[in-house]
């Protein structure tokens, strides 16, 4: 019979258990979610609640910057910016497997140019722009953290440019025990986005800036280079007074993703695979690019009972499960404003790149963005 999954985590190599310990992991967390693959506790990914479409105002267009109305919202966002109340993460976490193996902030998104560079020489150009500099924090992972840092070098600075790690936990058989890879080790994994106010909270560079008189904090996929930190999207944020602005972009062809909806009247982002067959998502025509404007506080008091979703992995050829959580579960809790903005162009701010053929694809859209921000002559 096979032992308890908390005897089998227990008795992990203490290599294993110190690297699991550094990265928050919590063994109780897992193994109450295991029951689910026990038949103990029944989980379906899918909401239970009421899902109907966005209501007039949910969904709002960005003004355009060269109207009077985005005129007054890029003075407002320059006000932030230079009374230094402004900051950005960048999500550069994740298990590195996309892209052969390499850390993708250390990919060249242009010929010469890492991602990394290239957000870099973004912070700069816009600190000019503010007069002021403002902090930079990019979420890494067991997997990324150390290539990163390194990269970052010198240029790391405790108030302004820093790393802080996400959480990591440990893959199970669908029977509910450790999975073990072919080389005899436990395959550990990192349990997605949504770890990023958990992870931010334990680095205390959150709680710092709220002390300094921060208020407003962007979140973006440090691979979409089109989600810069923007004075018109800030000034937007702050004008709406709600605790969380969500963008969105229009959907094109067969583009599918987390679409705001409502959720017992509450106005959310759901993932596709978690509404149920009483609503056709294809019906929004609009949806997240996982880039969120948040107020400094909110995020720092955030208390929420997150939902974990049960995912299937293919490990050395072999079937796997994990546990994530996605970072648009905080709009179950905090008051969300949506705003569509431009996908094309170079005011485009949908640019992801999750493999090689989509980022070669991409090549004179992000040549053009990266112009026109700054990020190159």
């Amino acid at each position: 019979m096979t032992r308890p999954l908390n005897e089998q985590l227990a008795s992990l190599p203490p290599p294993t258990l110190e690297t699991l310990r550094r990265h928050y992991f919590d063994p109780a967390r897992l193994v109450e979610l295991a029951k689910r693959l026990t038949g103990d506790v029944k989980h379906s990914n899918v909401v239970s609640g009421a899902v109907t479409a966005p209501e007039p105002g949910d969904v709002r267009d960005l003004p355009d910057p060269s109207s009077d109305e985005g005129k007054e919202l890029i003075a407002l966002g320059l006000e932030a910016l230079r009374g230094g109340h402004c900051a950005m993460v960048l999500l550069a976490g994740g298990m590195a497997t996309r892209m052969g193996g390499i850390v993708k902030t250390l990919v060249e998104a242009l010929p010469g140019h890492r991602f990394l560079d290239l957000r870099l020489t973004e912070v700069t150009t816009l600190e000019r722009r503010g007069g002021r500099r403002f902090p930079l924090w990019l979420m890494t992972s067991d997997a990324t953290d150390v290539a990163i840092t390194d990269a970052l070098g010198s240029r790391v600075d405790p108030d302004y440019l820093q790393t802080f790690v996400q959480c990591l936990s440990v893959r199970l058989t669908h029977d509910g025990d450790v999975f073990f890879d072919n080389a005899g080790e436990p395959s550990l994994h990192a349990p997605g986005h949504g770890d990023l106010p958990e992870a931010l909270a334990q680095s205390a560079l959150l709680a710092r800036f709220v002390e300094r008189g921060g208020r407003y904090v962007t979140l973006a996929n440090i691979d979409n280079l089109g989600a810069s930190l923007d004075p018109l999207l800030i000034g937007f944020h702050i004008r709406h007074g709600k605790a969380l602005t969500c963008e969105v972009v229009d959907k094109l062809g067969s583009d599918r993703g987390g679409i705001p909806v409502r959720l017992d009247g509450r106005s959310v982002v759901l993932e596709e695979f978690r509404i149920p067959e009483t609503f056709d998502p294809s019906t929004v025509p609009v949806f997240s690019t996982n880039t969120f404007h948040v107020d400094a506080r909110a995020l720092l008091k955030l208390d929420l009972d997150w939902t974990y979703f049960t995912v299937e992995k293919k490990v050395d050829g072999r079937p796997a499960v994990q546990f994530e959580r996605l970072l648009n579960e905080v709009t179950s809790t905090l008051d969300t404003q949506f705003v569509r903005v431009p996908r094309q162009g170079k005011a485009s701010r949908f640019l992801p790149v999750k493999d090689y053929p989509e980022l070669e694809a991409r090549q004179g859209e992000i040549t053009l963005v990266a112009r026109d921000r700054g990020m190159i002559e």
